[in-house]
């Protein structure tokens, strides 16, 4: 187990998240490797090692296929640059590589950077279309992201009381806080009225309830902790990373074990995480939370599956507005997915740029007082993959 803390970010960057036509997947990782560079005063060539975050190259821009779609727009030559994909999860895992790079001692100086140009490819041209013609062929036909998730939605209203209201209150709190991200793709609060009277995509989940098809970049600059000069760099440490794959595409329909209430990826995930931390007791010991609201009810799930609560309890969470700015334990500030949107190689590492300007009191008018340690989630399939990474300006 290594120590906590060992290492840390030094430079954060993160682009305008929305339809970008006007920016090229190139100007995208320039605009937001930039600013993480510029945030960790050294030079692009003092990088020794760079991880590209892209999930879906084939309905995007046709980008990010390999690493060399990270070294061109950069001029970043003779160095290892990897390209990671791990659906919903990818931003992450390029964070986590990045990190057992550094402490493996193969580069002193490593970036990790996730884009996502989605855009600029038609609906006819979306995920569904590639699950539908690349994925199982009796399996994948009826396969939707909103379908998916709404079987959960509806066994949590059927199991624990669940009701229209507490999912869309998710969707209401998260865009009042993403009316205060000048980097969010939606920046207007709604009324709960107006997410319930949005169109019906899955039901209980409606359009509202639905994160937003959104291009977008960010990045971090990482050192080993021994390395960070405190006369400059303002460094955010590195405590614990967990990422499980717990089960395949197909799998949670066909466990009889299986009982739709939770997503056993982010348990896992979580307790690895904890553990390299040290935390026994989430609510009390972490100060924000980003967790991964593609849908409302994926933020219900996950309070109960990072340990904010007991089983069948988020939904007091929700109604005490205890995750809301302000609350007891702030959840996606930032505005979430809901609001800030989802370009998916680029989402893990957003929140780790979201956590470390709460740390370093630098977010403005949504900053969480006071805040010590927060956490960023992420869950990719149908809840089969998931990262956890805790983050503190302490190590």
């Amino acid at each position: 187990m290594n120590k906590q803390g060992d290492i840390a970010i030094i430079g954060i960057g993160v682009t305008k998240f929305g339809e970008l036509f006007h920016q090229s997947y190139d100007d995208l990782v320039r605009d937001a490797a930039l600013q993480a560079v510029s945030d960790a005063q050294i030079s692009m060539d003092e990088i020794g090692a760079a991880w590209l975050s892209t999930a879906f190259p084939e309905i995007g821009v046709f980008k990010g296929r390999s690493g060399m779609d990270l070294s061109e727009p950069l001029s970043l030559y003779n160095i290892p640059v990897t390209r990671v994909s791990n659906f919903c999860a990818s931003g992450a895992d390029a964070i986590r590589n990045a990190v057992n790079a550094l402490r493996a001692g193969e580069c002193d100086v490593a970036m990790a950077l996730g884009v996502e140009k989605l855009r600029d490819r038609q609906p006819q041209d979306s995920i569904v279309k590639m699950m539908v013609e690349y994925g199982h062929p009796f399996l994948q036909k009826g396969f939707t992201a909103a379908g998916t998730f709404a079987v959960y939605a509806n066994r949590m209203m059927h199991e624990f009381g669940v009701n229209r209201e507490d999912i869309s209150a998710i969707s209401v709190k998260n865009h009042f806080h993403g009316s205060m991200n000048e980097k969010a793709h939606h920046r207007k609060a709604c009324s709960l009225e107006d997410v319930m009277a949005s169109p019906m995509v899955a039901n209980p989940l409606t359009v509202m309830d639905s994160c937003p098809t959104t291009d977008g970049a960010a990045c971090v600059i990482m050192v080993r902790a021994e390395d960070v000069d405190k006369n400059k760099h303002k460094p955010i440490f590195v405590q614990g990373i967990g990422l499980s794959v717990s089960t395949g595409w197909d799998m949670p329909f066909f466990d009889p074990n299986h009982d739709f209430l939770s997503f056993e990826a982010t348990r896992t995930a979580a307790k690895s995480a904890y553990k390299q931390a040290g935390i026994t007791n989430p609510i009390e010991e972490i100060d924000l939370i980003e967790v991964h609201d593609c849908f409302s009810i994926v933020e219900l799930i996950t309070y109960e599956d990072l340990g904010l609560c007991k089983k069948g309890e988020s939904k007091d969470l929700i109604r005490g507005k205890e995750t809301q700015l302000g609350g007891k334990i702030p959840v996606n500030v930032s505005g979430g997915l809901l609001s800030c949107g989802h370009p998916v190689g680029a989402t893990g590492i957003r929140m780790v740029v979201e956590v470390s300007n709460h740390l370093r009191k630098n977010a403005g008018e949504r900053q969480v007082k006071n805040a010590k340690r927060g956490l960023t989630h992420n869950i990719g399939g149908p809840g089969a993959i998931a990262s956890v990474i805790i983050l503190s300006n302490e190590n």
